[in-house]
């Protein structure tokens, strides 16, 4: 998926945008998809895209959304360097939009844990 920046911007609210287009990071604890606990799909709050299911997510403790992997071929990975420290940043396999990091410290059945930025999703209740 390709727009312009001016499109991403009128598009995005402002923080959705400095997460997805900028790959800022949301303050810990303040997205309501942190405390959701129903059934549903989480999706790239930039495309649409089917990023996570609701089964997959966890209560991590730091204070974002948190799975334990996403939805088959949905989500691409890329080595982040930035902040003294190497890490797994993770985006949107459609739109490339930054959604957070993946970190080998999750729960079985994976053993990873896949921080997203609330602002990065919108969840999509099951019918």
């Amino acid at each position: 998926m390709r727009r312009s920046e001016a499109e991403w911007r009128a598009a995005l609210d402002p923080l959705a945008f400095r997460v997805l287009r900028e790959h800022a990071t949301e303050r810990a604890g303040t997205s309501p998809l942190n405390r959701e606990k129903r059934p549903g799909l989480y999706r790239c709050a930039g495309c649409g895209a089917p990023l996570f299911d609701a089964a997959a997510k966890f209560d991590s403790g730091t204070g974002w959304p948190s799975f334990t992997a996403p939805v088959q071929g949905r989500v691409g990975e890329r080595e982040d360097n930035s902040l003294f420290m190497r890490r797994t940043e993770v985006h949107c396999a459609d739109c490339g939009g930054h959604l957070g990091h993946v970190f080998p410290d999750g729960p079985p059945p994976t053993g990873l844990r896949y921080c997203i930025n609330g602002a990065a999703l919108a969840f999509e209740p099951a019918a």
